[in-house]
């Protein structure tokens, strides 16, 4: 396995399968447009973002898209993590806890001395996160009304 930047082609590849990243993401609850998913993505990727992505003899096993963000209260730079995905049949094989990793070490070598996420209550990559040392900060919660 590889992990590395992609290609212009990969992006554009990973950006045709961002809708359903999103979908399973949300748990099912966005269920976006290619279109729509460019419109989330591109703006981080115009603001030094990037993609670092699993492949092994060139085929696409997931991503992940990294780059920094600033805490709405105090106005620091931390690293985030945007978005995570592995292609269903490559799932179950560590690819997620390696692209964590590596992202991890890439946001520690750019300077940032923190990382975020934002992850959907219920979303198994809960148990990855707190099994790297990722703790809950907020809950965000809602009301259907």
């Amino acid at each position: 396995m590889e992990i590395r930047k992609p290609s212009e082609l990969e992006i554009e590849k990973i950006l045709e399968l961002s809708p359903q990243a999103i979908f399973e993401g949300t748990l099912g609850e966005v269920k976006p447009t290619i279109e729509k998913a460019k419109q989330l993505v591109q703006p981080l990727l115009k603001k030094d973002s990037y993609y670092l992505i699993s492949t092994e003899n060139n085929k696409l096993m997931g991503w992940i898209l990294i780059g920094g963000s600033k805490d709405q209260f105090s106005n620091k730079t931390i690293g985030f993590i945007y978005e995570l995905f592995v292609l269903d049949e490559y799932r179950g094989k560590g690819i997620s806890k390696q692209l964590i990793r590596t992202a991890i070490e890439q946001l520690k070598q750019e300077g940032y001395s923190e990382i975020r996420l934002s992850v959907f209550e219920g979303n198994k990559a809960i148990k990855i996160y707190e099994n790297l040392g990722f703790e809950t900060r907020t809950i965000s919660m809602s009301l259907p009304i």
